[in-house]
């Protein structure tokens, strides 16, 4: 079985305080990408996991390796797997590349073990695999909220494209989180986000963007802040940072345009793609 694992951007991620179990409430609006990693999946006596890029752990720190302990520990699922994974989502990212794996092999190994369960109660128990997983197994617009696990889809109707760039270097998603001070950050308005969503209100999407997290992603890679400010100074309708970084995201509706500045930050040495809402 082939399954794409499809990255995500946040249009909105707010941090709504540090809990006392050291996780964090969240609060965002999360849209599954057409860029995407692809898992081939086949029955085995073992797990097993190739990839395409040397950079990638193929052993338990791998959270594909996670996402099956978590189906056999909570769901009984006593199959195996050899999983060839070809990589095209970039790592410390903030486009949730890990999380996206383990939600394609949670659909892929839940399809093939014929796990007689709601996928929906699946991907809720998978907070416990990561915070992006949940919304990786549903894989469709949706906000969310909690740790992870509170997934609820979103019928989204507002239409553009985005521009994903990301600098050379990433940004560690821990310390990003640790470093938040609650007195100096921002958190947006996710139920507007929602709103400007669902109403087709592009002007109003573009201003309500927001990220609790680029605080500490501005402080820790000095990199992203100046790819952002640079996507604003050259007039990109909407510009926000994904995730914890260090990919920065423009949206726009002139296909030409973005076209150009992803061929700029090209030469530049960045990671640059355009990309649409996964459909």
């Amino acid at each position: 079985m082939k399954v794409e694992a499809n990255a995500k951007i946040n249009l909105s991620l707010d941090v709504v305080r540090r809990r006392s179990d050291g996780y964090h409430d969240l609060r965002m609006i999360m849209l599954p990408l057409t860029l995407h990693d692809v898992l081939e999946v086949t029955p085995a006596k073992e797990d097993t996991l190739v990839c395409s890029d040397p950079k990638v752990p193929l052993d338990e720190r791998n959270l594909i390796f996670k996402a099956l302990d978590y189906l056999r520990r909570e769901w009984g699922m006593d199959a195996h797997f050899h999983i060839v994974l070809e990589k095209h989502i970039p790592m410390e990212a903030g486009l949730a590349g890990g999380s996206a794996d383990a939600g394609a092999i949670i659909r892929a190994a839940a399809a093939l073990a014929g796990i007689d369960a709601p996928l929906a109660d699946i991907a809720k128990g998978a907070k416990q695999v990561g915070a992006d997983v949940p919304f990786c197994v549903l894989n469709q617009s949706a906000r969310v909220e909690g740790i992870g696990e509170q997934v609820t889809p979103i019928r989204d109707t507002c239409d553009f494209e985005i521009l994903l760039v990301k600098p050379n270097s990433g940004v560690s998603t821990g310390q990003a989180y640790q470093m938040l001070d609650f007195e100096k950050v921002t958190h947006p308005d996710i139920d507007l986000v929602e709103r400007c969503l669902v109403q087709d209100d592009y002007a109003g999407l573009c201003r309500a963007l927001g990220n609790t997290l680029e605080y500490s992603a501005f402080l820790l890679n000095p990199q992203v802040r100046t790819l952002k400010e640079s996507l604003v100074a050259q007039g990109a309708d909407g510009v926000l940072m994904s995730g914890s970084g260090s990919t920065v995201f423009a949206i726009g509706r002139d296909h030409e345009q973005l076209c150009a500045w992803k061929e700029h930050y090209r030469r530049m040495g960045c990671f640059a793609q355009l990309v649409k809402r996964k459909g």
